[in-house]
């Protein structure tokens, strides 16, 4: 059954991928063209994993600086380990209050990709950290490509066109902490009510499995922020400025942000998965 909310952000179950098919990819790529967004519910992912992994990532950060800092990469943060305040989105004047890791794929011996993308860095301080991320990256790339199947029957494509193309892909799993922000508090002149300043992806597809915290909205075609809602363990979903190009702008790469809902200003972790080709 699908089930949508009371904006353009359509909330679908992922079993209409293989129970209602036509109406799953109707739907979809409405709520795509629409706003560039979608929210997906009842896909396999373990919940035991997803909590495993907010655990993993509170650990992660709550490492002193310094050890953290061993995992630089030094690299413009292709992997590992990037400091608070360090990115900025495009054109903002200001930094993200923000702190990440980033993961990338783990590749066969024999892709033609091995020595093209950076290694991974795993943090020796974190028993398990390894397996969960591992894990996680592979569930996040196979519910992609489903996502990205349907995407491609709205556009009357051969089934493995996007599969061929994202096929040892270079995505990056990334693991954010948006550090607690103290009411007063600001970092270099930034508002503290944004968190990460307006953006637009510029991968084909981005994952965000269910924040730790509300806080992310879009800008509809009418210039108002809209609060992007969804209920732990969902799936929000947008396209990203490559799935832009590749269609034509069909489906668009829609500016989006997140701010902070409480002046208390706690601290708030999330998951993003952006899906690259190769």
């Amino acid at each position: 059954m699908l089930i949508n909310n009371h904006s353009d952000v359509r909330r679908l179950s992922l079993t209409d991928f293989d129970q209602n098919r036509e109406a799953f990819v109707a739907e979809l790529a409405q709520s795509l063209r629409d706003c560039g967004f979608a929210v997906l519910r009842d896909h396999s992912i373990p919940e035991t994993l997803l909590q495993q992994a907010y655990q993993q990532i509170r650990e992660l950060f709550e490492l002193p600086l310094p050890t953290k800092l061993r995992y630089d990469s030094g690299s413009g943060g292709e992997r590992g380990y990037t400091a608070f305040g360090r990115e900025k989105a495009a054109g903002a004047s200001v930094q993200d209050l923000k702190e990440y890791w980033h993961i990338g794929p783990e590749l066969a011996p024999d892709s033609p990709y091995l020595h093209q993308y950076p290694s991974n860095k795993w943090p020796v301080e974190l028993a398990g950290f390894k397996s969960c991320f591992s894990t996680l990256y592979a569930e996040l790339e196979q519910v992609a490509l489903l996502v990205l199947q349907a995407i491609g029957q709205s556009f009357a494509l051969p089934d493995n066109y996007f599969k061929q193309l994202v096929k040892d892909g270079n995505s990056v799993f990334r693991l954010l902490h948006y550090p607690a922000v103290p009411d007063g508090d600001q970092q270099a002149g930034q508002d503290t009510a944004m968190r990460a300043a307006p953006h637009a992806d510029i991968n084909l597809l981005t994952l965000l499995i269910g924040a730790a915290d509300s806080g992310l909205e879009l800008l509809d075609r009418q210039g108002n922020w809209v609060a992007v809602k969804s209920q732990p363990g969902e799936i929000v979903i947008d396209t990203g400025d490559m799935m832009a190009r590749l269609t034509n702008n069909q489906l668009p790469a829609t500016v989006h942000r997140v701010v902070n809902q409480s002046r208390t200003g706690g601290s708030r972790y999330s998951m993003p998965f952006f899906l690259h080709p190769h």
